[in-house]
């Protein structure tokens, strides 16, 4: 005759449970009590490994100020390369303005890549390039206005040299 699977133990079996035992309550809280050992997060006898618990709030926080931190650094970078772009962006754009002011001017010669020319304003915004510089005249400039000195570029667009 086997013991039936409902009984928990041979006492409660045969009935011979005094008082005392009935009574009697666990002090270990039954959240703090597995049959699996193995899956406690904190060590659960003297020999186990040591298992120090960690605060996970303040590891997010860490781990989100290195975040922030390091992705202020990535945006910024990308500012400076934005910014970056926009003055050589601005730069061309001058450049462009420049070059078409320019071969809408009167040229009598061949200007030559690297080489330093000037531009002069005849009136009436009608101008004129020449090789000749604002401080080399004899005299007085025979146009009305000294605008700009320039280069002619490689990509054949002129700089305003200072």
């Amino acid at each position: 005759m086997g013991i039936p699977m409902k009984a928990r133990s041979i006492s409660e079996y045969f009935g011979c449970m005094d008082k005392e035992e009935k009574d009697f309550i666990n002090p270990i809280d039954k959240d703090k009590i597995t049959e699996n050992p193995g899956t406690l997060p904190y060590a659960h006898t003297v020999g186990s490994a040591q298992v120090k618990p960690t605060h996970q709030g303040m590891i997010k926080s860490k781990a989100l100020s290195a975040m922030e931190e390091q992705t202020d650094i990535q945006l910024r970078q990308i500012k400076e390369q934005i910014d970056l772009l926009a003055r050589q962006a601005k730069e061309i754009q001058q450049r462009k303005e420049l070059s078409v002011m320019i071969y809408q001017a009167k040229i009598s010669f061949k200007p030559e890549i690297n080489h330093v020319y000037h531009l002069y304003d005849k009136g009436n915004e009608d101008f004129v390039l020449s090789m000749i510089g604002p401080d080399e005249w004899n005299g007085s400039s025979k146009y009305e206005k000294f605008i700009y000195t320039v280069k002619l570029l490689a990509d054949h667009t002129w700089q305003i040299e200072e």
